[in-house]
C-alpha cells in the first residue's frame, strides 16, 4: 500500500477554471476549499497523507458549485477516481425502434436511460442495468396498466441523495405474444422455453451494441439485470446460467412457482453456487409471495446471507402491478448500485 492517499478527479472544468477540495479534515474544512492540481486529461489531483487516515471529503467547481451526490472517502493509502458532475440530477431518454434480434427472429424497442452526469462529464463510464418488459420501465405512456416504473427518475433521485450511483439502464421491450416464450426457462415447446434464446439476444446482440454506442463499464461486476413476474423470473433464470455476464439480479414479483417450482428446487440441487447477488420480493396482496420465501430459504440454505449477496423484502400490501413495483424499486436500485461502488472506485 502506498505511502500516501491520492484523489483523482476527472472533469474538464474549461478554461480558467478550478476545482477544489471541502473535507472534513484540515487543511480541508467544510467552509473553504482547498485547490487541486489539474494535470494532462482533466485529472485534478490532490495527495493526502496516509498516516493523516481515512478522508470524508467532496468536489466543488470554482470552489462555488457543490458536485451532485453525497460525499466520498479516501481510504488510507489508496486512490480513489472521483468522475463528478454540477449540473441539475436529470437525464435523458433514448428510443431505439425496430432493433432487430437474429436469435428470436423478431424486433423490439430499446429504451435507454442516461444519466445525469452522461452529457456534461464525457470522461466518465457507467454501469448498465438491463430491464425487461421494457415499455414500462420509464413512460406511463406506453406501459402496459398505464402506470410505468419510474426508474430513470427514481434512480436520479436516488444519485442526487447521494444514495446510488450512477447508471445506465437499457429498457427491453417484450415482444407480446412470444412474451411468455422469451421469458421461461425448460425445455423448448414452441409457446414456452424460449429463456436462453432471449439470453443469447441480450448478451450476443443488446449488450455488444450497447457497449459499443454508450460509455459502458462493461465487465460483470458492473452489469446487471431486473425484471418483475416473468420478467423476475427470467432475470434470476440468466443470472444463474449466464454469471460471468451479470453479477447482480433484481427479481420482483416474480413468478418462481413456474414449471413446478422449478428455479428454487435447481437452486437446492444444483452442485454450484452462483457468484451473483440477488434481489428478490414480493407483496402480501394476492403476489406470489409463499414461492418467494421459498426462493429466499434456498438461496439461504446454499449459504446467500440477508444484506451481503441476498436482499429479500415483503412489500406489505404490495400487488402484482406496476404502481406496487414503482414504490419499491428503489430498493433493488440502492442494493445494486450503491454509493461508490462503480464511478468512484478505489484501488490500493
Amino acid at each position: 500500500m502506498s505511502e500516501q492517499s491520492v484523489i483523482r478527479i476527472h472533469y474538464d472544468a474549461g478554461f480558467g477554471r478550478r476545482i477544489t477540495l471541502r473535507g472534513n479534515k484540515k487543511p480541508l474544512s467544510w467552509e473553504a476549499g482547498v485547490e487541486a492540481r489539474w494535470t494532462q486529461g482533466n485529472v485534478w489531483t490532490y495527495v493526502w497523507p496516509k498516516s493523516r487516515g481515512v478522508l470524508e471529503f467532496k468536489p466543488l467547481l470554482d470552489d462555488a458549485t457543490w458536485s451532485v451526490g453525497g460525499n466520498y472517502r479516501l481510504r488510507a493509502g489508496s486512490t480513489v477516481e472521483v468522475y463528478p458532475f454540477f449540473g441539475p440530477p436529470v437525464g435523458s431518454l433514448e428510443k431505439v425502434h425496430e432493433f432487430h434480434s437474429p436469435q428470436l427472429g423478431n424486433r423490439c424497442t430499446l429504451v435507454i436511460s442516461l444519466p445525469p452526469s452522461y452529457a456534461e462529464n464525457p470522461l466518465k463510464r457507467y454501469p448498465v442495468l438491463y430491464m425487461h418488459d421494457g415499455q414500462n420501465a420509464f413512460e406511463d405512456s406506453t406501459s402496459f396498466a398505464g402506470v410505468s416504473w419510474r426508474a430513470d427518475q427514481t434512480s436520479h433521485s436516488l444519485v442526487a441523495q447521494g444514495l446510488m450511483d450512477e447508471v445506465i439502464i437499457v429498457g427491453v421491450g417484450n415482444t407480446g405474444q412470444r412474451r411468455v416464450y422469451e421469458y421461461t426457462p425448460g425445455q423448448d415447446t414452441g409457446r414456452t422455453g424460449g429463456a436462453d434464446v432471449y439470453g443469447r439476444f441480450l448478451i450476443d446482440t443488446v449488450k455488444p451494441w450497447i457497449d459499443r454506442r454508450y460509455r459502458t463499464l462493461p465487465g460483470r461486476e458492473d452489469t446487471a439485470l431486473m425484471g418483475s413476474s416473468l420478467g423476475g423470473l427470467v432475470s434470476f433464470y440468466l443470472g444463474l446460467r449466464y454469471h460471468p455476464v451479470f453479477s447482480k439480479v433484481a427479481c420482483l414479483s416474480s413468478s418462481f412457482m413456474w414449471n413446478g417450482l422449478e428455479l428454487v428446487r435447481h437452486v437446492e440441487t444444483s452442485p454450484e453456487r452462483a457468484p451473483v447477488k440477488f434481489y428478490i420480493d414480493a407483496g402480501t396482496n394476492r403476489d406470489p409471495l409463499k414461492p418467494t420465501q421459498l426462493m429466499r430459504d434456498a438461496l439461504k440454505a446454499r449459504g446467500y446471507a440477508q444484506g451481503e449477496d441476498l436482499y429479500y423484502y415483503e412489500h406489505k400490501g404490495g400487488r402484482h402491478h406496476e404502481s406496487s413495483w414503482a414504490a419499491r424499486v428503489h430498493l433493488p436500485l440502492r442494493y445494486l448500485f450503491p454509493w461508490e461502488s462503480s464511478g468512484g472506485r478505489v484501488t490500493s
